[in-house]
């Protein structure tokens, strides 16, 4: 990663400009082009230093209802199961933990009959025997904002 590089991945975190062409605007405040500013985030994407790039959005005002799950899933189904998971649109994040309740995943839903309706099929679907429902008791936000800076060489 380059200076430049450097400096869009903060722009993308703390100032993505709403606007018809976000990358037409952060474009203009870089000194770039907006193809320029769209072929370098494709390019941090498909090396890894971008996972996602999206808005984030607070269920509960708009009026979602959201859970955490944990399933025990044998370690030869994970691929399979987690198709199944991931086939939900209400599933928000899916991952593995090295635990006995090996995969995680939140769900989010109109209701909670709704929510519930979607963990019960999750779980027959995948035929997960152990599958817990966990809603938050209480919120807890956490803001992060990675400064991408250069990175000395350590003498």
């Amino acid at each position: 990663m380059d200076k430049v590089d450097r400096k869009l991945l903060n722009l993308v975190q703390w100032e993505f400009p709403v606007a018809v062409r976000p990358y037409a605007v952060m474009a203009e405040k870089m000194g770039l082009t907006e193809e320029e500013v769209l072929a370098r985030l494709t390019r941090l994407k498909e090396i890894g230093i971008i996972r996602r790039l999206g808005g984030i959005f607070n269920s509960r005002k708009l009026g979602y209802v959201g859970t955490l799950c944990a399933a025990k899933v044998p370690p030869g189904r994970v691929d399979e199961v987690a198709r199944i998971v991931n086939s939900y649109v209400a599933v928000t994040h899916n991952y593995i933990r090295e635990h006995e309740y090996n995969m995680w995943f939140t769900v989010l839903a109109l209701s909670w009959e709704e929510l519930d309706r979607i963990v019960a099929e999750i779980k027959e679907q995948a035929g997960i025997e152990h599958l817990l429902n966990l809603p938050a008791q209480r919120m807890f936000k956490v803001n992060v904002h990675f400064e991408v800076t250069e990175v000395q060489d350590a003498e």
